[in-house]
């Protein structure tokens, strides 16, 4: 059955004694299972997958998709060239800052309705009732895209890295880009073994991931401390470059933005996995702020460090391997032997952090089919018995990912615009959320947590979940969020220099109004029929 317009706007808060749910069997399940099944039946949706993560493994989850201080280093370039070492610097620390604003904000939501899926769902929440069904399917159709992208994008990373590296061993090595096509095939591969065959174990090797993405941030940063050059710290914190040729420094600084937007990519990752952690109000929202303190802080050592270490930035910037870090690597240690082993680091995190985005993006795929906004639905929605994932979810966004490798081999430019919409697709869904949040506390939408369920009957009303920033502090930490998400969204459609060739060219906006286009016109001749919002399955 479908939701009203009247459930489209009603979230609330009841003992797990009252409701429709009262007669739910208990059964040997422990108190905590017993909650979780409670809460997500409140939400309408009935429980299909294994809730296999607690908050340490879904931190690691979140963690080793984010991989922060890895993915600063894969995404050096843009910085380096548009800012310089300090636009880097202080690049850094604007970023992460604005990342805390928007997924403080976003962790309400969750901790409100903490469904797999995430932004789409909130939507159908907080917007007004003619609105609510179409900026839902649009907001779905957005993630779906971004985690697309951000699937692609890193497999394509993780083989065009390994060719890098192979490239600054052997120079004689000339890479071809139907080789770089096969890896990603390879690095696609693994991930769907680990998320089918042992998809039982996923929460110990994301565990086991995050302690080496602690132990390998010490291994590189030690090695960069010990034998780099130390450079002089007014080169790393006064320092800037227009490499793009920008009228101003300080429109070059951020059009350098985009490589250290990218390496916080994914952090909602844990939002679309909440139906498979134990106490998700709470647990999710924590892992989500603690993987942020955590790769936010390694991140920014990590450039501060490669900086300092860095003995000449013009060398970095025309690596024949392609990725600057590989070039530092080298003039910090002077060996190849050693710059390899530390290079293969990165690779290693890279393709497991592939493993837990496809994991993500198919549980998104698996949630908005579910509710019927998808394209064959009703097998997208299907959740294997014997292993309790999505398996045709992660078939689809895996085929995709391989698929869209192809393009690589007659067209880098036409790939990196596809893999662009990682950015574009993700941020505009925050960005709807959360703009919609402000709306809602802004119009005294919501009540206090502990009020009855008898005080909140209303449907204009909404209940703040256990993460909440109360008061006029959460309504202007709000209003930044969406204040960065808007800046980071505009200036993602940038090129890294201005236009001469269309090769220039960033076809991020062409790519991302597809999707708008696409989804819009399908839902007015198709979706509008089928998809009314998040339906209720129980």
């Amino acid at each position: 059955m479908s939701r009203t317009p009247t459930e489209n706007h009603e979230l609330r808060q009841v003992s797990p004694a009252e409701g429709p749910h009262k007669s739910l069997p208990r059964g040997d399940m422990s108190q905590r299972e017993y909650e979780d099944r409670v809460q997500l039946m409140r939400l309408g949706k009935k429980p299909a997958l294994k809730r296999n993560f607690s908050f340490l493994t879904i931190l690691g989850f979140s963690c080793a998709v984010l991989v922060t201080w890895e993915g600063t280093l894969m995404s050096f370039s843009p910085g380096l060239d548009n800012g310089g070492p300090a636009g880097l610097v202080y690049g850094f620390l604007f970023v992460w800052a604005g990342n805390l604003t928007v997924f403080s904000t976003l962790c309400e939501l969750v901790s409100m309705a903490p469904t797999s899926g995430g932004q789409y769902h909130w939507v159908s929440m907080l917007a007004p009732r003619a609105a609510a069904n179409f900026l839902s399917y649009m907001t779905g159709w957005l993630t779906v895209a971004g985690w697309q992208g951000t699937a692609a994008s890193g497999a394509y990373l993780a083989g065009s890295m390994l060719q890098g590296l192979v490239t600054f061993t052997m120079p004689a090595y000339g890479g071809r880009t139907w080789q770089g096509t096969l890896i990603v095939w390879a690095v696609v591969l693994v991930a769907v073994f680990i998320n089918t065959v042992v998809s039982s174990a996923l929460p110990k090797i994301e565990g086991m991931i995050l302690v080496l993405h602690i132990v390998g941030f010490f291994g590189v940063l030690i090695t960069l401390l010990t034998f780099g050059a130390q450079g002089d710290a007014d080169d790393v914190f006064a320092t800037f470059r227009n490499g793009g040729g920008w009228p101003t420094q300080g429109l070059s600084f951020f059009v350098g933005l985009l490589g250290l937007i990218f390496s916080f990519a994914g952090v909602d990752c844990s939002f679309h996995m909440c139906e498979e952690v134990q106490n998700p109000s709470v647990a999710v929202p924590r892992s989500i702020m603690g993987s942020l303190v955590i790769n936010g802080l390694m991140g920014l050592s990590m450039v501060i460090a490669m900086l300092f270490a860095a003995t000449n930035i013009e060398a970095a910037l025309t690596s024949e391997s392609g990725y600057p870090f590989i070039e530092i690597f080298f003039q910090a240690t002077g060996s190849r032997v050693g710059t390899a082993v530390m290079a293969s680091l990165i690779i290693f995190m890279t393709i497991s952090a592939v493993v837990g985005v496809i994991a993500t993006t198919s549980r998104m795929f698996w949630a908005f089919a579910r509710d019927r906004a998808m394209p064959a639905w009703r097998t997208l929605s299907k959740v294997d018995q014997t292993t309790h994932v999505p398996v045709w979810a992660i078939g689809v966004t895996s085929l995709i990912s391989c698929l869209l490798a192809l393009i690589n081999i007659g067209s880098t430019v036409v790939y990196n615009a596809l893999v662009s919409l990682s950015i574009s697709g993700l941020y505009s869904s925050y960005l709807i959320a959360a703009s919609l949040l402000l709306w809602r506390r802004c119009t005294n939408g919501f009540v206090a947590a502990d009020t009855s369920a008898a005080a909140a009957d209303d449907s204009r009303l909404l209940v703040w979940g256990p993460w909440h920033v109360p008061g006029v502090a959460g309504v202007v930490n709000n209003a930044l969020a969406c204040a960065y998400l808007l800046t980071m969204l505009f200036f993602s459609f940038w090129p890294p220099a201005p236009v001469h060739d269309a090769k220039d060219m960033n076809f991020s906006v062409l790519m991302t109004g597809s999707v708008v286009i696409f989804s819009t016109v399908y839902y007015l001749v198709w979706a509008k029929k089928e998809y009314k919002g998040p339906i209720r399955e129980v």
